[in-house]
């Protein structure tokens, strides 16, 4: 029997056939693997956890299949209790599959402790930004007499005298002494009223 004959007769047709039913078979079975697998079409809600200690998250997203990583924090909010969920990824609300990693980020027990920078001599304009960009805030401005206007003369806090290198509670409130532009002026002419009074 030639090939070609072969190609046409019903042993070889029924072999395609069967052949053929079964790629068709195992296709189905993987796609639905496939879909039982990967929980295709199945979409779970996630919670809001802002506020909550690692317990009630633990029962909450056990509760819906999902589990969680917790991402370090340097971030303190005085609104939300001390080691609780104050940001989440993804947010509340989005759609997940079931057994999602939630990641989350805890309050810090309170603010971190910030060096106050060297901005003794440095003018108003020059030390406020530096302040307010490492999360400070600038409180009283008070003037005494200095040769250069606003020029930084004292830090104070909480009306005690502090140093570049002292460390605060970021937030904290720094007041600024600043040189009123006047004060070197005045001095010299007392001393020349001085020197004539001797003449």
């Amino acid at each position: 029997m030639s090939f070609f004959k072969f190609l046409l007769s019903k042993v070889f047709l029924r072999q395609l056939l069967i052949a053929l039913g079964l790629v068709v078979v195992l296709v189905f079975v993987a796609l639905f693997w496939l879909k039982s697998s990967t929980n295709h079409g199945q979409k779970i809600k996630v919670p809001d956890l802002a506020k909550m200690s690692l317990d009630e998250v633990k029962v909450k997203l056990d509760e819906l299949d999902l589990r969680f990583e917790i991402l370090d924090s340097s971030n303190y909010n005085p609104d939300f209790p001390k080691y609780s969920v104050i940001e989440q990824i993804p947010k509340t609300g989005e759609s997940v599959k079931e057994n999602r990693k939630i990641y989350l980020t805890l309050n810090r027990s309170g603010y971190v402790f910030l060096k106050i920078p060297e901005v003794i001599g440095k003018t108003r304009r020059q030390a406020e930004p530096t302040l307010v960009s490492m999360g400070f805030k600038i409180g009283k401005i008070t003037y005494k007499p200095y040769i250069a206007i606003d020029e930084i003369l004292e830090l104070k806090h909480k009306g005690k005298k502090i140093y570049p290198g002292d460390e605060l509670q970021k937030t904290s409130v720094i007041d600024l002494v600043l040189g009123d532009g006047e004060g070197g002026l005045k001095r010299n002419v007392e001393v020349s009223e001085n020197k004539n009074d001797e003449g």
